[in-house]
C-alpha cells in the first residue's frame, strides 16, 4: 500500500489559501512549472481538480473548499506539534490580541481585564472589537482571537467553547419611574412602554412570545440593536429595557431594576476561539484572564 506525499498538505494548503498557481508558487518559492506539477500531482492524489478555469481566474471546486478548512487545520496542527516548546514569560511577552464581543462588555469586564493584563504582561495590548453576529468567520481567518458570546446554529461547529457564566434578563427603568413602587407583575410590566434590542432588527422577541401565552402584549416604541442604547434611553426616559443581568452589570449603575415577571430560559455566556489556538500558550494565559474576570475571581499572578 503506497503512502501518500504528506509534503502535497503544505501545497494543497497555499494553493486552496491564495486561490491562485501563480501566488502560491510565489509564496512556496516555487517556479510556475514546478507548481503546476504539484497540482496536477494534488489532483491525481485527491481524484479532483481542485481548481477549475473560470475567465481569466480559477476556481475552487466543492471538493476544494471541503477540504480547505480542514487541511489549514492539519497544516498548523503539524507545525505545532514540530515548533520547540517555549516557556511563556508574560513580562517579556509583546503581542495584540483582538477580542470580539456584543456592546456591554467592554464596559462591564474591559476595565477588569486590561488592570489584569497589564499587570502581568504589560507589553500585550487588547483590541476590543464589535459583535455584530454570530459569524465564525473572524475566527477562522484569525482576524479575531478570541470572543465571547451565546453559542448559536450559526456557530462555527469546529469552534472551541467554554462556558463563562449564566445569565437571566431583568427589566431596567429609570430611578423614579413609576415602577419602582410596585409589585411586579406580568400584566404590569406589558402596560409599560419598551426599548426591544435586535441586531436583525425584528419587531418582536423572546419575552413578547413569553407574554403571549397570558394573553399580554408589550408596547414596543422603538428597537435599538445593543444593551447599551437601551439602558441610555431608558436612563432618560419612561421606557423599560431588558437586558442580561451579569453582562450589563456596570452599565445599570443608578437605575432600578427588577426580575422579569415572566419565564424566561437562562442564557449561557461562553467564551469561544478556533481550535488551531488550542494549545498556544499566551492565547491561553489570555483565556484564563476572561475566565477569570467574567467568573468573578480576583487573585491575580503575577
Amino acid at each position: 500500500m503506497s503512502h501518500p506525499d504528506l509534503n502535497l498538505l503544505v501545497t494543497l494548503d497555499v494553493l486552496l489559501t491564495e486561490g491562485s498557481v501563480a501566488r502560491a508558487a510565489r509564496r512556496l518559492r516555487l517556479s510556475p512549472s514546478a507548481m503546476s506539477r504539484a497540482l496536477a500531482r494534488l489532483r491525481e492524489t485527491t481524484g479532483d481538480p481542485l481548481l477549475v478555469r473560470a475567465g481569466r481566474g480559477l476556481v475552487p471546486t466543492p471538493r476544494a473548499l471541503e477540504l480547505r478548512e480542514r487541511v489549514g487545520q492539519l497544516v498548523q496542527s503539524a507545525e505545532a506539534v514540530l515548533r520547540p516548546v517555549e516557556i511563556l514569560d508574560l513580562k517579556r511577552l509583546e503581542r495584540t490580541f483582538t477580542l470580539r464581543n456584543r456592546d456591554g462588555f467592554v464596559e462591564n469586564f474591559g476595565p477588569d481585564l486590561i488592570a489584569r493584563v497589564d499587570e502581568q504582561a504589560p507589553g500585550v495590548r487588547l483590541r476590543f472589537v464589535l459583535k455584530p453576529d454570530k459569524d465564525s468567520t473572524p475566527l477562522r481567518d484569525g482576524s479575531v482571537d478570541l470572543e465571547t458570546g451565546v453559542v448559536g446554529k450559526a456557530t462555527g461547529p469546529e469552534m472551541r467553547a467554554q462556558a463563562l457564566f449564566r445569565d437571566r434578563f431583568v427589566g431596567v427603568v429609570r430611578m423614579g419611574h413609576p415602577l419602582c413602587e410596585v409589585t411586579m407583575t406580568p400584566a404590569r410590566y406589558a402596560a409599560g412602554r419598551h426599548i426591544l434590542i435586535s441586531r436583525r432588527g425584528l419587531d418582536r422577541g423572546p419575552i413578547d412570545d413569553a407574554l403571549a401565552p397570558l394573553e399580554l402584549k408589550r408596547e414596543i416604541v422603538t428597537v435599538v440593536s445593543g444593551f447599551s442604547e437601551a439602558l441610555a434611553l431608558a436612563r432618560a426616559s419612561d421606557l423599560i429595557a431588558s437586558v442580561p443581568e451579569r453582562y450589563t452589570g456596570n452599565l445599570r449603575d443608578g437605575m432600578f431594576w427588577f426580575p422579569l415577571p415572566v419565564t424566561l430560559p437562562e442564557i449561557s455566556v461562553s467564551l469561544l476561539w478556533h481550535p488551531r489556538l488550542d494549545a498556544d500558550p499566551a492565547h491561553r494565559w489570555l483565556r484564563g484572564c476572561v475566565r477569570d474576570v467574567c467568573t468573578g475571581k480576583t487573585h491575580w499572578i503575577s
